[in-house]
């Protein structure tokens, strides 16, 4: 009996066959858990919003060896227990506050550099009103909309309205998962958040676009063949570009791990935490949503079109369904099976039909077929012999 293969053989080979649209439902009751608890978080608790956002004054002070829990007892008496208090790896502590009066901020200052064994004169002190905290959420909110508008413009012409609308709601998935998880977790949410926020939407939305070009090609001859129906011919799309989807993910993962792991909590890169932690979010919440969320939507949207609905009901009349097509098989179907005819009689991997007689149109386009082996030369077929000249 033979072995096996690796999981990671199957993936380099294109010989995997999952069902992701038949488990669609499953996908969407995930994320629908994870979105109710962050907007229930958002309702009873909201975003742990930084000065930049809402105002306040923040003082930064060397005080190596003074812990978080120190600071916080110092500044307590000030009416600030609940002050976002900060670490570094460089001896640095931050604390962010809400407004006080100028005489409690000096008193506050006071504790600060009796606690951290300095001077007033060497805490650092910022304050931020409340109106470069709007100023800064009002740009924000602009630059979410720029960017929903010109996504759906773009993938409306490129590809089709269907696609836009499952692309979009990919991206409001991204962002409701990324915002309930800050409002979970109680992330401070910055400047650099937003940058970071609106560059994973950016990635995710590449992802996406990449699944649906595939998707496109498959589909061009699915309505002359009906051989499979939209959402076969989506699985199909969804392995054959499963490696490179995990690939691409891991590569954007890792760096960004790197940096926030590495960077910030062994080097003390501070600056870099607020953007590396959003990326992180963000990545890991796009590459999923590319394949567990807009193309389910797509589906959902493209199988109550007639013709689609007349091939999964044709289809259906014939018997149990089958397993989803490897892209080894597609490959092979698509190309002639290297000058050898594949006939409709085998299955692969689980029932998938390998069939495609002579004239069928390809279900992978963009690859011709191959010529299939020369006949032998001589009476049979091929090339005729050549006739003798008659001697006059």
């Amino acid at each position: 009996m033979a072995k096996k293969a690796s999981l990671r053989h199957r993936l380099y080979h294109g010989e995997t066959s999952f069902d992701f649209m038949g488990r669609k439902r499953m996908w969407f009751a995930i994320s629908g858990l994870v979105i109710a608890l962050g907007i229930v978080s958002l309702f009873t608790q909201g975003l742990n919003l930084g000065i930049d956002f809402k105002g306040g004054v923040a003082w930064t002070a060397k005080a190596k060896g003074v812990s978080v829990g120190t600071m916080r007892d110092a500044v307590r008496p000030f009416g600030i227990g609940d002050a976002t208090i900060q670490t570094t790896g460089n001896g640095f502590i931050k604390v962010s506050s809400k407004h006080l009066p100028q005489d409690k901020q000096n008193q506050v200052t006071g504790a600060i550099a009796n606690t951290a064994h300095s001077t007033p004169q060497q805490v650092s002190i910022t304050d931020v009103g409340p109106s470069w905290g709007k100023a800064v959420t009002n740009k924000a909110r602009t630059a979410l909309i720029v960017f929903f508008i010109l996504i759906t413009v773009y993938i409306s012409f490129r590809f089709e309205w269907k696609m836009a609308v499952a692309a979009i709601v990919a991206v409001i998935h991204d962002i409701l998962i990324t915002v309930g998880i800050y409002s979970l977790s109680r992330f401070v949410v910055t400047p650099a958040t937003v940058v970071a926020f609106l560059t994973i939407l950016g990635y995710s939305l590449y992802d996406t676009i990449v699944v649906f070009d595939r998707i496109e090609e498959n589909t061009r001859g699915l309505s002359a063949s009906g051989r499979m129906t939209y959402s076969d011919t989506v699985n199909l799309s969804m392995n054959q570009v499963l490696m490179r989807s995990l690939n691409t993910s891991l590569v954007a993962i890792l760096p960004v791990a790197s940096v926030l792991f590495i960077g910030v909590y062994f080097l003390g890169a501070t600056a870099l935490e607020d953007f590396a932690l959003a990326l992180l979010v963000g990545l890991i919440t796009g590459a999923y949503s590319s394949i567990f969320i807009a193309s389910p939507v797509l589906v959902l949207l493209k199988e109550r079109e007639p013709r689609y609905a007349t091939i999964r009901q044709r289809l259906a009349t014939k018997g149990a369904p089958a397993a989803p097509l490897t892209p080894a098989a597609a490959a092979v179907m698509a190309g002639g099976g290297g000058g050898t005819r594949v006939m409709r009689t085998g299955v692969d991997d689980g029932g998938a039909d390998t069939g495609g007689g002579d004239g069928a149109p390809p279900l992978v386009p963009g690859r011709p077929r191959t010529v299939p082996a020369h006949r032998p030369h001589g009476r049979q077929g091929g090339r005729p012999r050549p006739r003798k000249k008659r001697r006059r």
